[in-house]
């Protein structure tokens, strides 16, 4: 990995890094079978009981499934984890909109739970069976979330004040406690914090020797003892370690490394490498808190100022396809009719005039009058610090900026530092990436909606549209598909005209392992089930 992640906590930790991990520690009722992208039961000992009107959710649990602490998993734990979830003190507004429907969650007995909601949501089936579980008596030794109920949570405001002090109380120690410490369901654990996770070096997680579905990869078990999880902040430096043997696998090597350092016969002989294009996107954001964001005119005219195809030629070196929406571009929801952002300084230069920006004292920089005073079009677009291609990306682009009359600048910093910037509105622009599923129906709503333009949320640039919101809430409740694909029609056209973001590529990801791993299978969409790996015990290392 590039960086630690942001935290291990699964609820209020949203980076891919943090993902990675946890999807080992923790499970949930139902995953998906990676071979026919079908819903399957994990946690849940069948697919949940529908009510006709979409309205009621009843899951019956495994009756051995067990945390790594030993514990069982019950439905009070799912309960709890909903209970989590629904607390808006809780730092997880990305996570809390998926479930905005859910009235309440009743334990009928240890093993069965019913989820009622009060309006309907198509991705229900998914969504429902999609959050982690967490053991209720390690995250909540106190019990303070014992006698309140979900239904009582949605009711914010009324809950009485004693309550209301308990939910508070739990939702700081949540916040605040358990980034580094997880407890989940899964084959594997962060057994010692303290020995195990060394910020900046590695993370290392152990298999558990009580995991309660051995040997059976379909429930989550893996093969290896140890999964250790690499920091290090420089791809050559990590493509280095993978050919001396102190790596086996790397999610992700640079365009230069894909096409010109890995391709030798030498190199293939020891190596397996797989390309997979994702449902990701990689965009430039412009954070409309910012005065000189909030016209759309000016955020089209810097679309104007970025070659797409220059990026995915020169810097991509072909292993990406340029993007005009946040729809995967394999889903039949995206777009097709969107023409390619023309790369156009003159359309560019037009726009910043009507937009009022001129070089008023000569001095080669755009500026104007703001709320009484003169500032100039100055941007500093920062990304995290270790991705080259985001790196090539923002200097190419800033080279771009300037050459037009604009005051740009490119800084990367630390993947912790970028993150809190972003979640507290505290930048100008910025080159990130979303990594979205091109398996099932995408929800734009966690980034789009402006609802989620709050501190902490993935609507980080502020960007607010009265007319997306209501396309984005009855999209939702809406459950034929042809319908949902003329309201995301529209939904694109109204990003594609306001560019909230430049939106850039959606790169491919190029993957490479030692050749001593057996099992290792690629599927269409989702990419590698790590616990499928094994090695044979004569190649065997460790």
């Amino acid at each position: 990995m590039l960086a630690d992640p942001e935290n291990l906590n699964p609820y209020t930790a949203s980076d891919y890094g943090a993902s990675l991990v946890l999807s080992s520690v923790f499970q949930t009722l139902l995953d998906i079978d990676p071979a026919t992208l079908d819903q399957r039961p994990l946690l849940a000992a069948a697919l949940p009981e529908v009510s006709e009107d979409h309205l009621t959710y009843a899951f019956d649990l495994r009756d051995d499934a067990t945390f790594s602490d030993g514990q069982p998993v019950t439905a009070a734990d799912v309960v709890f984890s909903m209970k989590v979830i629904r607390n808006p003190k809780v730092a997880a507004p990305q996570l809390r909109n998926y479930f905005e429907s859910v009235r309440n969650v009743v334990a009928e007995n240890d093993h069965r739970v019913r989820i009622d909601l009060d309006k309907v949501y198509f991705r229900n089936r998914w969504t429902l069976g999609s959050f982690e579980v967490l053991p209720r008596h390690y995250y909540d030794p106190q019990d303070l979330m014992g006698d309140i109920s979900v239904a009582e949570l949605n009711d914010w405001d009324s809950l009485d004040p004693a309550r209301r002090d308990k939910a508070e109380r739990f939702a700081k120690a949540f916040n605040e406690d358990f980034q580094r410490a997880p407890m989940g369901s899964g084959a594997y654990a962060l057994v010692d914090p303290e020995r195990d996770y060394v910020t900046g070096e590695r993370i290392v997680l152990r298999h558990r020797d009580d995991f309660w579905a051995p040997g059976n990869t379909d429930l989550g078990d893996g093969w290896v003892d140890r999964i250790v999880y690499r920091v290090i902040n420089d791809s050559e430096a990590a493509l280095v370690a993978l050919k001396s043997g102190d790596l086996d696998f790397i999610r992700g090597i640079t365009p230069i490394q894909a096409t010109r350092q890995t391709n030798d016969e030498r190199f293939l002989s020891r190596f397996g490498k797989h390309t997979l294009i994702t449902g990701a996107y990689t965009y430039i954001g412009y954070n409309e808190t910012r005065p000189i964001f909030k016209d759309k005119r000016v955020r089209q005219a810097l679309s104007c100022l970025v070659d797409k195809q220059n990026l995915v030629d020169k810097v991509m070196l072909g292993l990406a396809r340029p993007v005009e929406s946040p729809i995967p571009f394999q889903r039949p929801e995206y777009d097709q009719s969107l023409k390619p952002w023309p790369y156009s300084p003159e359309k560019a230069k037009a726009l910043l005039a009507e937009a009022g920006w001129s070089d008023s004292d000569g001095d080669g920089v755009l500026d104007k009058v703001i709320d009484g005073k003169r500032v100039p079009l100055r941007i500093e677009l920062i990304s995290n610090a270790g991705n080259d291609e985001r790196k090539k990306v923002g200097l190419a682009v800033i080279d771009s900026f300037k050459r037009h009359g604009i005051d740009a600048s490119f800084r990367a910093v630390d993947w912790s530092i970028l993150l809190q910037n972003v979640e507290k509105f505290d930048y100008d622009a910025v080159v990130l990436g979303w990594t979205a599923s091109a398996t099932i129906p995408p929800d734009a709503y966690q980034i789009w909606h402006s609802s989620q333009a709050v501190e902490g949320g993935s609507n980080h640039i502020a960007f607010k549209n009265a007319e997306v919101d209501r396309i984005l809430e009855k999209y939702r409740l809406t459950f034929d598909a042809a319908e949902r694909k003329k309201l995301y029609d529209r939904f694109q056209e109204i990003l594609y005209d306001e560019q909230p973001y430049t939106f850039l590529f959606a790169p491919a990801s190029v993957s490479v392992w030692d050749l001593r791993f057996h099992g290792v299978t690629w599927y269409e969409g989702l990419g590698t089930v790590s616990g499928e790996w094994w090695v044979p015990l004569d190649q065997q290392k460790y």
